[in-house]
């Protein structure tokens, strides 16, 4: 591939009966074959990361697949802390006029016992350090889940020939997961820490950022007028026209254009499968993100990183419409690092222990460095691959 440099059962008590009917089974035999666990209540060990736009259970081992982790929820009011930062879903809206089935499964109830707590607070705790690091916690964990699995055939989006949404994929971020765990119970924690080594050599004495919410306690910080701002003054820089062109999909003030931003959780099952209201295409665009989690400066990078994936999922570019989700983060990531230049950040520094952006590294070695932490982290921390 070419290179890429864009800049009753539903009862508590019958929880024990429920497991004893889970099957055992890994994330590799599901992630190779998922249709055949759907609806299953399944058991599975493996390790969940809580990222920027990732809440996923991945293998300690490879799998060999372009998305090698299955999307992690909890059911519906859990009101748990950990998950993704920032989330985009693609939903048929009130007017779409495809051939979408509600789906229809087992609800699931939640065992909120200690195990599941400290897994939470594990996945929700951020990291301490300087700098800018978006999406950072501490921990990953390894443990054992039980839960309903969702899956589909292919997380793909159909579309017909003039490239409109026909028909909806998979789960998650970018509806690019084939398959959904719906946590019923977690048990066997294991945590371990990140090792931030390489982004803590760096970033001695610089202040510490990105985690918090806004100064002074919040107040009615404009994220998408300040993305739009800054992507304003990209004229006549690399890729500048691109990150215009993403940040324009949100919505003017009193404008719907299908494209809506929410705040809240991201770990949860929609409340909704269906969007109530109508949308241009009959598709909705959905940016979900946890404000606890951004600053100021943070929920403009969000901008221009979700607004690229919303533009793939509008409007993909020509051939690119079955793009593996490894080509879309790369992307929207090399934006995202544009903008933290334009915004005069020294450093960025991503989930798992990557520095994707160093102003200290040396002018002919930036494409490259990039290249590397960008690749290292999507195949390890986001598991992803091309």
């Amino acid at each position: 591939m070419k290179r890429v440099l864009f800049l009753g059962l539903l009862l508590c008590g019958f929880a024990v009966g429920v497991n004893a009917q889970a099957v055992d089974t890994d994330v590799c035999a599901i992630v190779k074959n998922p249709t055949s666990f759907d609806g299953k209540i399944v058991r599975i060990k493996g390790i969940a990361i809580a990222g920027y736009d990732e809440f996923i259970i991945k293998d300690a081992s490879v799998c060999g697949f372009p998305v090698d982790g299955i999307w992690l929820e909890y059911p519906n009011g859990t009101k748990g802390k950990a998950g993704a930062v920032a989330l985009v879903t693609a939903q048929p809206a009130h007017n779409y006029a495809g051939p979408y089935k509600t789906p229809t499964h087992t609800p699931v109830v939640l065992d909120k016992s200690k195990d599941f707590k400290q897994f939470d607070s594990l996945l929700s705790t951020p990291r301490k350090g300087m700098g800018m690091c978006l999406g950072c916690v501490k921990s990953t964990v390894s443990a054992t889940f039980v839960g309903r699995l969702d899956a589909v055939a292919s997380p793909v989006l159909k579309r017909d020939k003039d490239g409109k949404i026909t028909d909806f994929g998979g789960f998650g971020n970018m509806n690019a997961y084939p398959a959904r765990l719906v946590l019923q119970s977690v048990s066997d924690i294991t945590p371990k820490d990140v090792d931030f080594s390489k982004q803590d050599d760096v970033l001695k004495g610089q202040k510490p950022g990105f985690g918090g919410p806004p100064p002074g306690g919040g107040g009615m910080f404009d994220a998408v007028a300040a993305a739009q701002k800054m992507a304003a003054g990209m004229v006549g820089v690399p890729a500048g026209d691109t990150v215009q062109k993403d940040v324009a999909v949100f919505p003017k003030s009193g404008e719907h254009n299908g494209v809506v931003i929410g705040f809240g959780p991201t770990n949860e099952l929609p409340k909704e499968e269906v969007a109530p209201k109508d949308a241009p295409d009959g598709v909705q665009y959905n940016l979900t993100m946890n404000l606890d989690r951004l600053d100021n400066t943070a929920q403009i990078l969000t901008i221009i990183h979700t607004g690229h994936h919303i533009s793939d999922l509008k409007s993909p570019a020509p051939g690119g419409e079955a793009a593996p989700l490894f080509v879309g983060e790369y992307n929207a990531w090399t934006m995202t690092v544009l903008g933290a230049v334009m915004s005069g950040q020294k450093t960025l520094g991503l989930p798992g222990g990557a520095l994707v952006w160093n102003g200290d590294w040396p002018q002919g070695d930036r494409n490259d460095n990039l290249d590397k932490a960008l690749r290292d982290f999507l195949a390890n921390s986001a598991a992803l691959s091309q």
